[in-house]
């Protein structure tokens, strides 16, 4: 008789966002604050993909304008010339960058589910809608990449790409923002998915991003037990990547002061991006991601 190789099975897109919540995904599309501060259409002669039909404004016409722009029904209203302006579509690049360091792997829910979850969904509005999508996992640098993606055709092959990533090693965040800042795939929308507990911060990396043509979004996930510890006594805490130990004695004081530290922290990594232009969000692994997407991520304009 003869063998039949075992082949794995691939992974599906429904392994990671639900039938129903891609019903109303579908329904979305990602917002760039840069591109749409908006070039208006009819003041320049060379047309761009996907012209759009959504009126905007009105301006005098001035000799060398094209004549195909001009609002007859108001010359004939008041004998004036005016131009339609309309807003233009822009080709579109949404690059998510997702932690896939072994920290991910740390709290219950995961973390590593919620931002994989989440980056799904972030992929699934980009490519129904024709964007063009980037999608980067790092640890010590970008350890994974699915790169200039457009169209429903590459669906299955992004779930599959981040169903099958392992979250290990150590973060060098800063490393993973150079390979990414170098490699200038496109301008448009950057979305930084991450716990951002970096032993060695978070300036120098996300400095990288900004100014760089990026609509930069900071999302940072934390998992239950790291925004409120539950835990008590005597502990020897082992850092998961690096494996620095250190023995502590958990009393009340000392839980009052970790959380204190804790909102200070994701309060300066909030200040740091509003400061330059970019927006951050703080998300719970153990909510739902659903939720964070139809809701806060349009509350916030980066869906509509």
């Amino acid at each position: 008789m003869e063998k039949t190789k075992a082949t794995t099975p691939r992974k599906r897109l429904t392994d990671l966002l639900d039938p129903e919540f891609m019903n109303r995904l579908d329904a979305l599309d990602v917002l760039s604050r840069k591109i749409l501060q908006g070039k208006l259409q009819g003041e320049r002669r060379s047309k761009r993909r996907g012209q759009s039909v959504e009126f905007a404004d009105h301006r005098p016409y001035v000799a060398g304008d094209d004549l195909r722009f001009v609002d007859w029904n108001i010359y004939g209203r008041l004998e004036q010339l005016f131009l339609k302006l309309f807003i233009e579509e822009q080709d579109l690049t949404v690059h998510v960058m997702a932690d896939a360091s072994a920290s991910m792997s740390v709290g219950e829910p995961s973390k590593e589910l919620f931002i994989k979850k989440l980056a799904a969904a972030l992929g699934y509005v980009s490519l129904v809608n024709n964007n063009r999508v980037s999608l980067s996992m790092f640890a010590d640098g970008v350890v994974g990449q699915l790169a200039n993606m457009r169209g429903r055709n590459y669906l299955h092959q992004m779930a599959d790409f981040l169903l099958t990533a392992q979250c290990d090693g150590i973060s060098q965040f800063e490393t993973a923002c150079r390979q990414i800042a170098s490699a200038r795939i496109g301008s448009g929308v950057m979305i930084v998915l991450s716990d951002f507990l970096f032993k060695e911060g978070y300036d120098a990396a996300l400095r990288r991003l900004i100014g760089r043509q990026y609509d930069l979004y900071v999302i940072q996930v934390l998992s239950p037990q790291e925004l409120s510890p539950d835990f008590g006594g005597d502990l020897k805490l082992i850092d998961i990547e690096d494996a620095d130990a250190a023995e502590i004695t958990v009393s009340a004081a000392l839980a009052k002061y970790y959380k204190r530290n804790l909102t200070a922290y994701c309060n300066e990594l909030k200040d740091f991006c509003t400061r330059r232009g970019a927006v951050y969000a703080l998300a719970n692994s153990a909510d739902s991601v659903e939720s964070l997407v139809l809701n806060y991520l349009r509350r916030i304009r980066l869906l509509r």
